[in-house]
């Protein structure tokens, strides 16, 4: 697939999402080229004056300062207890819409907003879709300074290959709440919620990008069209 029809189908799934929003909503902003489609079109519709009273959590720096810079008006997470609905993106998606997040590097942020909200809209091009998470993809762990090394041998003896993520300039790469991301490489995972209680147990990780049962709704777009999946049901339907 060609970059400007992937780029065309991410806008596609994107800006679907958006007919869920609802004026007095508090939303999640996701992070990524796909939930950037949905934060652009959300804002155009506060300009017209179609969606009012809205106000929105971010899911990383990089998206409050995109929302800012399109006068999205942003709340503090610390002032609210629970989100109506959040659009983000996702790096693999299987059929029963467990997936890996995380590339961006702003996975504990999102899974703090995910949990948090209501329903989870994840939104992406058929490039996502796989049979088994890890397929594709490594799979990020979020890792806090103190210890880093004990971390990763952990990791390597869950069977890992690890790659600790650096910055063009060779430097550890770091969070937006400070810490370090090892990209881990499983292989396709037979047993995904084993592997998430083993990282969770481990007081050094500060999360991971195994979001399990937390997406409600999927929206995916591919040659074919814009499809809406369900959690609950697993049924499809064309939008």
């Amino acid at each position: 697939m060609n970059s400007n029809k992937q780029i065309h189908l991410k806008r596609q799934a994107g800006e679907a999402a958006v007919r869920f929003v609802e004026s007095g909503m508090v939303i999640g902003l996701g992070h990524g080229s796909t939930a950037i489609w949905a934060l652009r079109l959300i804002a155009e519709k506060l300009r017209q004056g179609l969606l009012t009273d809205i106000v929105a959590v971010p899911c990383s720096e990089n998206v409050a300062a995109d929302a800012r810079q399109e006068s999205i008006p942003l709340t503090a997470f610390t002032d609210i207890p629970s989100i109506d609905l959040t659009i983000d993106g996702a790096d693999e998606i299987e059929p029963h819409l467990n997936i890996i997040k995380g590339a961006g590097g702003a996975l504990l942020r999102e899974k703090i907003v995910a949990q948090a909200s209501r329903r989870e809209i994840i939104v992406a091009d058929g490039s996502k879709m796989v049979e088994q998470l890890g397929t594709r993809c490594r799979l990020p762990v979020e890792i806090v300074p103190f210890g880093l090394a004990s971390q990763v041998h952990y990791l390597e003896k869950l069977g890992a290959d690890v790659l600790l993520r650096r910055t063009v300039n060779g430097e550890l790469w770091r969070t937006d709440e400070g810490n370090f991301l090892a990209d881990c490489r499983f292989g396709p995972l037979v047993e995904p919620q084993r592997l998430a209680a083993a990282l969770q147990q481990r007081a050094g990780i500060a999360g991971h990008g195994l979001f399990l049962g937390l997406a409600t709704d999927l929206i995916v777009a591919d040659e074919s069209g814009i499809h809406h999946l369900q959690a609950n049901t697993l049924q499809e339907t064309k939008l």
